[in-house]
């Protein structure tokens, strides 16, 4: 039996679940759900399973390295599971099992397994609750949830956390600050549009974020980060390193994050400004199907 628990997005990680190196088919631009893989189909770059298979050996052998428990879904047939962290999430002491589009509900069904594995320590989230675990991050009392304006919400297939995932974790969670950050949505740019709330943002060490605000669509939740982090412990990323996902990085612990070898300005501001070691893998095949490193992980057991 495995007891969940997850404060915040950098606690020292025990057990994290890790997505599979299954690319699936190459969908057609009509089956592409969000726009990343959509502008990789259109241009016919989209990611060879080699790649893939590579990409996610070289942060497993970091998992290794640093003695991490990692836990795998049921392997599918021709389907999509890299991106591990949207099917379920833990907040504080509770798995809760998200609320998928139906272009990825199979993906559920592969984490059986992990779902008994944590009890009564599970919490189903039904509709009209829509959450996806990328737009779920956690800063001990405080309670990120990236959303859309309500107007826009299945409009786009990049809409994936409703309001209604709002109001309910507010009700859930009533100790905790839950703020809800309005997103850019566009479901064939992925330069006009953010997927998930980590494809803008994401705290590192233990009072320091990553941020895109020109994601965000209203400047006053900008502002509000400087309040809660300060100006000087946000890392602002420019709007390509953004189209690359640097916010999309993953913490081991404070001190220690695995980052793509590629994000040259952030591993060393991590580094030298903020004291925070980075390992560093080869990612960005995989990101060309609209996510990176977090998109992969979903921490089980944070210390």
């Amino acid at each position: 039996m495995i007891n969940p628990h997850v404060s915040n997005e950098t606690a020292k990680i025990k057990t994290v679940v890790f997505g599979l190196p299954n690319r699936g088919p190459v969908p057609s631009l009509e089956e592409a759900y969000d726009a990343k893989s959509y502008e990789a189909v259109q241009k016919g770059n989209y990611p060879s399973e080699q790649a893939v298979i590579d990409e996610m050996s070289a942060v497993l052998n970091v998992f290794k390295k640093y003695n991490i428990e990692v836990l795998r879904p049921k392997q599918l047939d021709h389907y999509n599971q890299i991106f591990a962290r949207d099917v379920s999430f833990v907040i504080d002491d509770t798995l809760f099992v998200a609320n998928l589009i139906s272009d990825r509900g199979l993906e559920t069904g592969a984490f059986e397994d992990i779902f008994k594995s944590v009890g009564d320590s599970l919490e189903l989230m039904e509709a009209p609750i829509r959450a996806e675990g990328g737009d779920i991050i956690l800063y001990n009392d405080i309670l990120f949830v990236g959303t859309c304006k309500k107007e826009n919400f299945g409009k786009f297939k990049t809409t994936r956390t409703n309001y209604e995932a709002v109001e309910y974790l507010k009700s859930r969670f009533p100790h905790k600050h839950v703020i809800p950050i309005e997103l850019k949505k566009c479901d064939t740019n992925p330069t006009k549009g953010i997927l998930h709330l980590d494809c803008a943002f994401q705290p590192v060490g233990k009072d320091k974020a990553i941020i895109y605000t020109e994601g965000f669509e209203n400047k006053s939740d900008a502002g509000l980060m400087q309040e809660i982090f300060g100006k000087n412990n946000l890392f602002e990323i420019t709007p390509e390193e953004d189209y690359y996902m640097n916010t999309n990085i993953f913490s081991l612990s404070p001190d220690l994050v695995i980052s793509e070898r590629n994000f040259k300005r952030l591993n060393t501001h991590l580094t030298k400004e903020w004291g925070i070691a980075v390992e560093e893998v080869p990612y960005a095949e995989i990101s060309k199907m609209g996510g990176l490193l977090r998109c992969s992980t979903m921490p089980l057991v944070r210390e």
